[in-house]
């Protein structure tokens, strides 16, 4: 990853058809490639690239983290309308959806534009460098803001605003159907047998919510990495500010998503920076942490921590937000603040899955992966906050399942993706049940936890722009 300039974030095409190759070609000497039935794609969303006449990238492709286009995102909204923007997309007006980079590169780089013939994003730059097809998944590009999502369509309204029009864009399929097949060339190149089927996968939140089989009623995944990110599946439409609309990894029906932008990435941060410890010199500072955190009672000893270290996607939608530690006095312990960072991701988290459940339908229960998972503490105040079952899952790589779940749907050996998913997913290891002393007491901070925010959000607009923090 390049970061050219403050708040660009950018790498090369070849970085990801690269990184592809190697990667299949390492497992063809693990496995029998003829036995592959299928192979879909899970991929980083709203990350996307252009191409001349010639399929030649005109530039390196821009990244989700990519913050350039902060003005042309207040424009879309105004050209469009916030609230229209959010019907038509379901995504509310957001710097990070690809349309607003669109707007950016034809304002500022206009030649360029003129001569882009495709524009495409990871899933289908994948899938073109495996099929020689300009193809794509719908679950994949819809994260580009650019799809009427009712209609699974691209928007005619929403190109016209990004000055695109449909002959720039892949073709869409809906995950589980075929989109491909492995070229010689590509078979070369990766170990995959040519003629092997390409199958349409999705964005990689997406194909995690496949991966943990949200098609469970009642259920949500939590993914506690560097990012917290949740879904839940529905077959209807909704939008709301309090979560992203996306397409589901499936036949129908779509993901309600939401996102804390710092998960794990605030417990490394804290170590690194504020305790300044050095987590490969002393691997046990994690556990040690831990331990003095349980040893801090319940609300941290009036601690609390809002994670916005890096804005805030849902529920406010502000990049410009910034995280707080408040309540903090000379007789708090560093177990107090590490217990803090715990406590504030999951009522954030449980603030927003309520926000989620009352839009859409009753959330009973979390499937919980990645590594913030592997904390027996933290996924016990997740319980007791939310006064929901948390089940921890032991899959490493719920993505990439998830996108096997609808290759194995292409491949003919399900008759559907969430057939797939019942029969694939993981089995809960361990599950966290929510304690009735203590999920009182939490609802009782989470009424405090809500105004925090709301009450310094102009304070903090009024520091941000004193400092000039971008």
């Amino acid at each position: 990853m390049s970061n050219p300039k403050a708040g660009w974030f950018e790498q090369d095409v070849g970085d990801w058809t690269n990184a592809a190759a190697k990667s299949l070609k390492q497992l063809s000497k693990k496995i029998d490639m003829a036995r592959v039935g299928a192979i879909a794609i899970s991929n980083q969303r709203e990350s996307f690239a252009q191409f001349d006449s010639a399929n030649k990238p005109l530039r390196p492709g821009t990244l989700w983290l990519d913050e350039r286009a902060h003005i042309e995102a207040k424009e879309l909204a105004q050209l469009i309308g916030a609230e229209e923007l959010h019907r038509i997309s379901g995504k509310p007006s957001d710097v990070t959806p690809c349309i607003s980079r669109c707007l950016w590169l034809a304002k500022n780089m206009p030649g360029l534009w003129k001569k882009t013939a495709v524009t495409a994003e990871v899933h289908g730059v994948l899938v073109h460098f495996l099929t020689g097809h300009w193809h794509t998944s719908t679950a994949s590009a819809d994260p580009m803001g650019l799809i009427d999502m009712e209609r699974q369509d691209w928007s005619d309204e929403l190109l016209a605003v990004a000055r695109l029009n449909r002959s720039q864009l892949p073709k869409l399929f809906r995950p589980g159907e075929g989109i491909g097949e492995i070229t010689p060339a590509a078979a070369k190149l990766t170990g995959l047998k040519a003629g092997t089927h390409v199958v349409a996968g999705g964005g990689d939140g997406q194909c995690a919510g496949t991966g943990a089989n949200t098609f469970v009623t009642g259920r949500a995944y939590l993914n506690l990495g560097t990012a917290a990110v949740s879904g839940s599946f529905g077959k209807s439409y909704v939008h709301n500010p309090v979560f992203r609309t996306m397409s589901a990894v499936a036949e129908e029906g779509y993901s309600y998503e939401t996102a804390i932008r710092t998960g794990t990435f605030l417990v490394n941060w804290m170590v690194e920076r504020m305790f300044n410890v050095n987590t490969k010199k002393n691997p046990g500072i994690l556990a040690e942490l831990e331990r003095e955190a349980k040893a801090s009672p319940l609300g941290s000893r009036g601690v609390m921590l809002v994670p916005y270290w890096s804005g805030c996607m849902t529920p406010y939608w502000n990049p410009k937000a910034r995280g707080v530690i408040a309540g903090l006095s000379g007789n708090h312990s560093r177990g107090d603040v590490y217990r803090a960072i715990l406590e504030g991701v999951a009522l954030e988290q449980v603030m927003m899955t309520d926000g989620v459940a009352a839009a859409t339908q009753a959330i009973d229960h979390f499937v919980v992966m990645g590594g913030g998972a592997q904390s027996d503490l933290w996924c016990q105040i997740v319980a007791d906050a939310a006064g929901r079952d948390v089940r921890r899952l032991e899959t490493v790589e719920a993505s990439s399942l998830g996108a096997a779940m609808a290759a194995a749907k292409g491949a003919g050996w399900f008759k559907n993706i969430p057939a797939a998913s019942e029969s694939m997913s993981g089995k809960p290891s361990r599950t966290f049940r929510p304690r009735s002393k203590e999920n009182k007491a939490y609802r009782e901070l989470m009424a405090i936890y809500r105004d925090l925010w709301p009450t310094l959000s102009l304070w903090n607009a009024r520091l941000q722009a004193f400092s000039g923090d971008t």
